[in-house]
């Protein structure tokens, strides 16, 4: 087991294939703790519940709470904080209480601002069980729920006191799910490495079929974890370079949300550095054929390059105005001069874009084949 920030961070990122094991000795290092408040899903928690409770309550001590939510984006609310909440609460948590986040990225969010909240503040551990939220989600201490009128504009900025990557814990990840996460370790490579690009892009098709080396698999976690801290630990609460990291998800949280999450997170934000990537060559921000180099990536891996069907350019430019990045009433885009290096836009590492290039881009991206989504949302998104 190594820490994958390596000194990046205030706080160790351990990763090790078997690592959930040493849950309850990083705990104890990391945030020791009267009592442990395991906060999960229903669907984590009977694949991995059990042995890290049991790794918690190997401490001794009162025996660890568990919390159970709903799983899925669609319950990633102020309801669910408020029903985690009340469960520490008439558990008797006290301050001395730490929250153990074990889920994927909505688990990790959501448990992560119950624990920045909970009596003003409680230690919070990540123990990620998604690739998506190992390589991403996990790491960087944003924390939030989702509202009617976008995704995660409720939150706050609450650093893990320690993150745990087991990649054994993908065995139990649907391939579509793996695939999803995949494409965040993408990302990473479009906004500082080229060689990490071309590294997630060479394993990405046997990553979809759930047939990826585990030695390769855990090798691209690290590698990514190891840019975003580089970005976080730069700019620990956004408002320089680690906006970077927004790249892809100004239009991809705008698809997800007007798909009514039909999308998995990972598969909304492929498509948005796809259209993204359309956007900074339109704006001769790019070198001609980054788009073309990030959308190749994206479709063999089966990622979305299009649209969904019935989601037209108007509905998801219209989306794209709930997006917590605006500023001034305009919506800022993070955008890459090729792959491997993002543009600086004079120090603020994201820029307005007119909504005819954002418009033309997307009527590119839906004049591709689609998939085919539910759509109840649009005329929500629209107004109409």
């Amino acid at each position: 087991m190594r820490d994958a920030a390596a000194g990046r961070l205030p706080y160790p990122v351990w990763l090790g294939r078997g690592a959930l094991a040493a849950l309850g000795r990083v705990a104890a290092d990391a945030a020791p703790a009267h009592r442990y408040a395991l906060v999960t899903d229903d669907a984590v928690g009977p694949l991995h519940a059990a042995a890290a409770e049991a790794a918690l309550a190997a401490l001794g001590g009162p025996p660890p709470v568990v919390v159970t939510l709903a799983a899925g984006e669609a319950h990633k609310t102020r309801d669910a904080w408020a029903q985690a909440t009340d469960a520490l609460l008439a558990a008797g948590c006290g301050r001395d209480t730490t929250v153990v986040a074990l889920g994927g990225g909505v688990v990790g969010d959501l448990a992560g601002f119950v624990a920045a909240t909970f009596l003003r503040g409680v230690p919070v551990v990540q123990v990620p069980t998604t690739l998506l939220a190992m390589v991403d989600a996990s790491v960087g201490g944003k924390t939030g729920v989702d509202t009617p009128a976008g995704k995660n504009l409720v939150g706050a900025f609450h650093p893990p006191a320690a993150v745990l990557l087991d990649p054994d814990l993908l065995a139990t990840l649907p391939t579509r799910d793996l695939a999803a996460g995949a494409a965040e370790a993408l990302k990473h490579g479009v906004i500082a490495s080229a060689a990490h690009f071309d590294d997630v892009a060479a394993h990405l098709p046997s990553i979809a079929r759930g047939a990826a080396d585990p030695a390769a698999l855990e090798r691209l976690v690290g590698d990514s974890v190891a840019i975003k801290a580089d970005a976080v630990a730069e700019d620990l609460t956004e408002r320089g370079r680690r906006k970077t990291l927004n790249f892809g998800h100004t239009v991809g949280h705008a698809v997800e949300h007007a798909s009514g999450y039909a999308l998995r997170h990972g598969e909304a934000v492929a498509l948005g550095m796809v259209v993204e990537s359309r956007i900074a060559e339109r704006l001769s921000v790019a070198e001609s054929g980054t788009a073309a180099r990030v959308r190749a990536a994206c479709a063999a891996g089966g990622l979305p390059v299009a649209l969904p069907a019935g989601l037209t350019p108007e509905v998801v430019l219209a989306a794209t105005r709930g997006d917590k990045k605006a500023r001034a009433g305009q919506v800022e885009y993070a955008l890459p001069t090729r792959v491997g290096a993002m543009a600086a836009a004079d120090g603020r590492w994201a820029m307005p874009v007119p909504d005819a290039v954002v418009l033309d881009a997307l009527a590119e991206a839906a004049a591709g084949p689609a998939a085919a989504v539910p759509s109840a949302q649009y005329a929500r998104i629209l107004g109409t």
